[in-house]
């Protein structure tokens, strides 16, 4: 490294779809910031581009995940990865954002100096390392390993003679037709994998130790497809042409809306009567009808109570949406199954369970979640002294006590990611131009000691609870509480900086 390093008013990291909206936001609201984003990548798209196993798709409606300043063009509210990735590209090419993108360009160093007013951060480049500084660092970067999923030690394993796979990791040559397939895992991805594979496999099982709450939306959103019609429009496509379109969008993006937050706090409140909505759901999806193939009402019934039914309240863990009951169908069919036990050990052709019972497996998937690792990993530094992050509150879900002139976003874990990412965005902007036109070069939030300190995710899923002593804290008040509400933090995030007490300007 030589010379003077390069300087930037604004350094995001991540180009996914969180960075991607940062930037946008930041070419929009504030033109005249140079920034640049650092991809350790050689693509954009984050999740969208890495996760490439059969059927990946949102687990979310796309009118709140795509962003609301450029809505989704489609009435397919659960989007397949590929049109998601093309999205976010899109998006990235209209508002210029992809000519500030560096790509194989991984953060290995943040430190910030009090005296420089700046941060340095080294990079791993493929001609080496380099440096550049920046007034303000913005972790975009999401909050989960790229580079390794969680990885359970099954007993037996090195003895399975198939092919054992990771979803984050997917072979794209594998050839499964006519193989018999295990799934192990009850989350978003194995829900996903199991239809996606059931019509070409021998037969496909998803082995869990604890079942999961699954419930059936509309693929293609019939209030899309309503207004569409109403309006004239390509059907499957909601263009913005003009004032009535964009209305039509606003409309599905807060009926939506609507759903997610009543349905969780309805959950919340109620969680026998959701719990009994989410059962009745999945007995009619698993009943035969219409002289389609299926279980009696009273095998569906067991089928429910045995394998759907979670010991936990909804919610307490993040609910899993399936397209038009795919995942259902391919069990009426016989194609899939669900089985819930406990791995004994792996054997040459399968895996033998504590009940005794044995699967046959050519392929065993194993989709047991994520890892869970905040701001890349990346090691954070003010005035030459290591910074934990687990000693750290965060403030409205997007600065960090005791870090200057940092903000990080991490979007709802109940809702659409993005929901969040656009709040934050907005705020983090607002935040930069007050600054700006008060001349102030540095802002701190400093961290109440009179505020108790709770988990920064309260979400039971065992990937959460891996995680939880290595990341910030949050308070049990406003605006130290992120309360995964997206009305609520509308105000809070929505709020003039200029009012922000917490906050401490130079």
């Amino acid at each position: 490294m030589s010379g003077a390093p390069e300087h930037v008013d604004v350094l995001i990291i991540g180009a996914g779809i969180s960075g991607i909206g940062a930037g946008a936001q930041l070419g929009m609201r504030l033109p005249d910031k140079k920034y640049a984003i650092l991809e350790a990548r050689e693509v954009s798209g984050g999740t969208w581009d890495l996760f490439k196993y059969p059927g990946i798709r949102s687990d979310s409606d796309m009118f709140t995940f795509g962003y609301k300043w450029e809505p989704w063009p489609s009435d397919q509210s659960l989007a397949d990865g590929h049109k998601i990735l093309d999205y976010l590209r899109t998006v990235a090419k209209k508002y210029d954002v992809e000519d500030k993108i560096r790509y194989l360009h991984k953060v290995v160093k943040t430190s910030w100096s009090s005296d420089d007013k700046r941060w340095t951060v080294t990079v791993e480049t493929p001609e080496g390392l380099t440096t550049l500084t920046a007034d303000f660092l913005w972790c975009c970067s999401g909050y989960y390993d790229y580079d390794r999923g969680h990885a359970p030690d099954f007993p037996g394993r090195e003895d399975f003679e198939g092919t054992f796979i990771y979803p984050q990791f997917w072979p794209e040559d594998l050839d499964y037709t006519g193989k018999k397939v295990v799934v192990i895992g009850s989350g978003a991805t194995a829900v996903t994998l199991v239809p996606a594979m059931a019509d070409k496999v021998d037969h496909i099982t998803m082995l869990q130790r604890t079942p999961t709450y699954v419930f059936s939306r509309p693929g293609r959103d019939p209030l899309a497809r309503g207004l569409a019609k109403a309006l004239g429009l390509v059907p499957g496509f909601v263009p913005l042409r003009g004032l009535r379109e964009k209305a039509s969008f606003e409309v599905l993006r807060w009926a939506n809306i609507g759903v997610l937050v009543g349905s969780y706090q309805f959950a919340r409140r109620s969680p026998k009567r959701m719990r009994k909505i989410i059962r009745d759901g999945v007995i009619d999806h698993l009943t035969a009808r219409d002289g389609q193939p299926g279980l009696t009402r009273e095998e569906a019934v067991a089928y429910a109570d045995t394998h759907f039914n979670p010991p936990y309240d909804p919610w307490d863990q993040r609910l899993c949406a399936v397209p038009d009951g795919d995942l259902f169908r391919a069990i009426r069919e016989g194609k899939a199954s669900v089985v819930t036990d406990h791995i004994k050990t792996f054997v040459k052709d399968g895996i033998e369970l504590e009940s005794g019972k044995k699967l046959e497996a050519d392929i065993v998937v194993s989709a047991t979640g994520l890892k869970v690792q905040l701001f890349g990993g990346i090691p954070v530094e003010v005035d030459g002294k290591p910074v934990d992050v687990s000693e750290s509150m965060a403030f409205k879900g997007a600065l960090l006590t005791g870090v200057p002139n940092f903000a990080f976003t991490i979007g709802y874990t109940n809702a659409s990611w993005t929901l969040k990412v656009d709040l934050v965005s907005e705020y983090v902007a607002n935040l930069l131009a007050e600054m700006e036109e008060r001349g102030h070069r540095v802002v701190r939030v400093e961290r109440d000691p009179s505020i108790p300190a709770k988990p920064l995710m309260e979400l039971a899923s065992g990937y959460i609870q891996r995680a939880q002593s290595e990341m910030p804290r949050k308070g049990d008040r406003t605006p130290w509480d992120a309360k995964q509400n997206y009305l609520v933090d509308m105000r809070v995030l929505g709020a003039d900086p200029r009012k922000d007490e917490e906050l401490q300007f130079d």
